[in-house]
């Protein structure tokens, strides 16, 4: 029997950090280790209560189990979201999004909402925006969490989903609820749903969502509403869960009563408005057109979201995304193959004419969080490339900047053979120039050789050995370019910014039907 996974959730922090991680340290020490801290409602406090984050942020006291947060709720707190980079606030301290599917390594999977629901009429521009959910993020979000299924005995829910807001329906004062999460909750059907805001503690017995177009199990949902930590009245505001990932459940786990279950709040409720919209939401943001033949197969195969078993990257939000391949600002005129998890594009602003990237067509955020099966493709694609460069009598170089990237990027850059042996010369002199501290590891066979948790850079070089360095404090973003432009390799130190190396798209598309039919033998997706 598969082990249970302990996590746990904390209602509105409001500043109280200290506070918070020495009760979770506590928590840990005892009944631990949980894999994962989990804060809903307001996370920031006042500016003088968010001086005890300083701390934690210079490193002087640790968070002591991974935690991750919710947007603002208000105006007042919207400020101090501004400078959060990357979802990253500081180590084991993490921003989740505005809205998305979070899986863990473990197989739990996490849907989250942030902020309240946009009154009716209402124009939210500037912070308002930042506070403010509305119909297009919740079909965003059932989207993701349904568009792979096949058929409705598939869909088994998800574990947790996590809002500030309360669901309308849940009590009969109703004017701090929203109905939009009614319906996503009816629609996702989470085994746990955790809330905030309403300072106080309440878990009524779990409720049956009925069966629907979606999945023919009647699905259980219990919900909990937390209290604020540090309340006066001393009202629960900590709640420990250990449970089975819902995937790795029977179908007689997930549909066994108990005695105490209530009707589903959400019967009766008028979503029609919702059920319209999300209906005329179809698959086609999700499948690719690439304008050659041999396409349609390789958008069969590629279209939607798999159901991962390691954490997916922050802010998942594939439709603003630049890189998900089912986000409307794709450059889909880049793209030279695409295969089952992952596609090939053309690099912009690229340094030559065999500079390309290999990415994945959902949101992940880096290699190291990549499962056995993302990894084996993945290996396909380099396999691939490192056969085809060779046969243009070059080698080439894999490189990674898991920093200040919300996407995983792997660039790959042809390089002409007679080089190669300047290559790690070129990574070591400018790691001197930046007093950077590289290990050098052998052959990259696993994501699980990545560090699994914090940022880093990894270069795979023509010979299989790898460079990797986790210092990554004020680490030049154009490193990798540095080193390849650099007068020791390449010596085109003009190209170091990819902007100043931009083509008209004329140019791209042209560039892109050249490699695509110079790698078409090597093409596995094909």
């Amino acid at each position: 029997m598969d082990a249970k996974i302990k996590i746990l959730v904390a209602g509105d922090v409001r500043g109280r950090f200290r506070q918070l991680f020495q009760r979770v340290e506590s928590i840990n020490k005892k009944a631990g280790p949980f894999e994962i801290l989990l804060c809903v409602g307001e996370f920031f406090g006042t500016v003088e209560q968010n001086d005890e984050l300083t701390a934690f942020k210079n490193g002087n006291i640790p968070v002591p189990v991974p935690t991750y947060i919710l947007g603002s709720c208000s105006r007042q707190t919207v400020p101090f979201y501004n400078d959060i980079v990357d979802g990253e606030i500081c180590s084991n301290l993490t921003y989740l999004g505005k809205r998305g599917l979070y899986t863990l390594s473990s197989g739990v999977k996490i849907v989250y909402l942030s902020g309240i629901e946009k009154p009716d009429g209402l124009k939210a521009t500037g912070d308002d925006g930042k506070i403010y959910f509305d119909k297009d993020d919740i079909l965003s979000i059932r989207n993701s969490c349904v568009i792979s299924k096949t058929s409705a005995s598939d869909y088994k829910g998800v574990d947790v989903l996590l809002t500030s807001q309360w669901p309308y329906g849940i009590v009969e004062d109703t004017k701090n609820a929203s109905k939009l999460i009614s319906f996503l909750c009816k629609e996702i059907k989470p085994r746990y749903h955790f809330c905030g805001l309403n300072s106080k503690y309440y878990e009524p017995p779990p409720f049956r969502i009925p069966s629907d177009q979606l999945t023919q199990l009647e699905l259980c949902t219990r919900f909990i509403s937390l209290a604020d930590v540090g309340n006066t009245a001393k009202e629960k505001y900590i709640y420990a869960l250990s449970l089975t990932p819902v995937e790795k459940m029977r179908v007689l786990e997930l549909i066994q009563k108990t005695t105490n279950e209530t009707k589903c709040p959400f019967i009766g409720m008028d979503f029609l408005d919702f059920t319209v919209r999300g209906e005329q939401s179809d698959n086609k943001q999700y499948f690719y057109d690439m304008h050659s033949s041999g396409d349609d197969n390789r958008k069969r195969r590629s279209g939607g979201q798999r159901q991962d078993k390691r954490p997916r990257i922050m802010n998942i939000d594939q439709e603003k995304c630049w890189f998900c391949l089912s986000s409307p600002d794709v450059e889909k005129h880049l793209v030279i193959s695409i295969g089952e998890n992952f596609y090939l594009a053309l690099a912009k602003g690229p340094i030559n004419d065999f500079h390309v990237l290999i990415m994945s067509i959902t949101h992940i955020s880096s290699a190291s969080l990549l499962t056995d099966d993302d990894w084996k493709e993945l290996t396909k694609f380099k396999k691939a490339l490192r056969d085809f460069f060779k046969s243009q009598g070059q080698v080439v170089c894999f490189t990674e900047r898991h920093y200040k990237s919300s996407h995983i990027q792997i660039n790959a850059l042809g390089i002409d053979e007679g080089y190669a042996w300047k290559i790690k010369h070129a990574f070591e002199d400018k790691a001197e120039e930046f007093s950077l501290q590289f290990e050098t590891l052998p052959a990259l066979t696993s994501s699980q050789m990545l560090p699994q948790q914090g940022p880093y850079f990894v270069a795979e070089l023509p010979d299989e050995s790898t460079l990797i360095t986790r210092q990554m404090k004020h680490f030049p973003l154009h490193f990798a370019r540095d080193v390849f432009c650099s007068e020791n390799l390449l010596n085109c130190d003009e190209k170091v910014d990819w902007k100043d190396c931009k083509l008209d798209k004329e140019e791209e598309i042209e560039m892109v039907k050249s490699f695509r039919k110079k790698f078409q033998e090597y093409d596995f997706t094909l």
